[in-house]
């Protein structure tokens, strides 16, 4: 995967290829992002060819109403010029461009959109394999947690442990939980979520959760739940393990509509609040996540499980969507 900048307004990157190996989508814009050494457009100022970066999956045009507005990620103003999009902008997750909107990033040249308010360098002490995360699953995963409403000292139940499920355990020891109750069908994962922050951990398979959850609490519930499934099961849970006053905060992408329990959402008069986010994206967004992992906060190496060649990505394939081998992510080299 090589990136490589071309025209006078977008930056590419030759790939340094360490790239993750994201199921469907390995994408540099929208979906995930990518590690490259950057060849630059005349209109991009302040790298250097050569330069190692990233980009965001989420590539947004921050010159953008919806962008100034706090909603970057919603951001479809490049759409108005082709009568996709309103001249406001605003459209649901059109930020999200790589792997979306536009092709995705297995490639040997890959235009990156907006590239001087996208691509964030990084730091010549973190390796590549250090960064591969922020870019769609370390932002995916603490928008969760962050959309939570965590407080000093609050119970968060994250509901699925895959690598965004991970990110949001993650998410919610840094922002001050102090007690993660972490939940999945998977004994290995919950393993890993242990290491991520999660201080008790549930396999739905052997406990009702719900009960357990009300029975951690004294029967008060959880201040916040995080579902990072995207299926209508995990939602219900969620919803009935927050307390009145409680946040869910979803990072699932569901396939159906959505039925939300009466009597845990009180008919509606439990001040509940209920939060959904799309993977944050941007250049600040980026070094700020490169900062947690240089500062020894967090270290999302673990989730990098297998390493394959490029020869090799149907193999790779094959093996993420068959869940062999405890796999979580997949290093794509050169």
């Amino acid at each position: 995967m090589h990136c490589i900048p071309r025209g006078s307004r977008q930056c590419g990157c030759p790939v340094i290829i360490t790239s993750i190996f994201h199921c469907i989508k390995i994408q540099f814009h929208n979906v995930k992002i990518y590690l490259m050494q950057c060849r630059k457009g005349s209109a991009v100022q302040g790298y250097q060819e050569g330069q190692r970066v990233i980009a965001g999956a989420i590539c947004p045009n921050f010159n953008s109403y919806a962008a100034q507005d706090g909603y970057a990620s919603q951001d479809g103003s490049y759409l108005s010029a082709r009568g996709l999009c309103g001249c406001h902008g605003y459209k649901a997750t059109a930020g999200w461009r790589f792997g979306n909107l536009i092709d995705g990033t297995q490639a040997e040249y890959v235009l990156v959109p907006d590239a001087q308010a996208n691509l964030a360098p990084i730091p010549d002490g973190l390796t590549d394999e250090q960064v591969l995360m922020c870019p769609d699953i370390m932002s995916t995963g603490f928008a969760g947690a962050e959309n939570a409403n965590i407080k000093i000292g609050d119970t968060v139940v994250v509901f699925a442990q895959g690598p965004i499920g991970l990110c949001a355990t993650a998410g919610a020891r840094l922002l001050g939980a102090t007690t993660i109750i972490a939940v999945d069908g998977n004994d290995h994962r919950l393993g890993i979520a242990k290491k991520m922050g999660a201080d008790v951990t549930l396999n739905f398979r052997n406990v009702d959760v719900i009960s357990e959850v009300l029975k951690l609490t004294g029967g008060k519930g959880a201040d916040s739940s995080i579902e990072a499934l995207g299926t209508q099961a995990t939602f219900e849970q969620a919803m009935k393990v927050i307390k009145p006053g409680g946040t869910l905060s979803s990072l699932g992408v569901y396939s159906e509509d959505l039925k939300i329990p009466l009597s845990a959402f009180a008919s509606g008069l439990g001040d509940h609040t209920i939060r959904t986010a799309l993977c944050p994206g941007g250049k600040e967004r980026m070094r700020r996540l490169m900062n947690v992992i240089e500062a020894n906060r967090l270290d999302l190496g673990v989730m990098v499980t297998h390493q394959r060649k490029l020869d090799d990505i149907a193999e790779a394939y094959d093996l993420f969507a068959h869940q062999r081998d405890g796999v979580l992510k997949i290093a794509i080299k050169p």
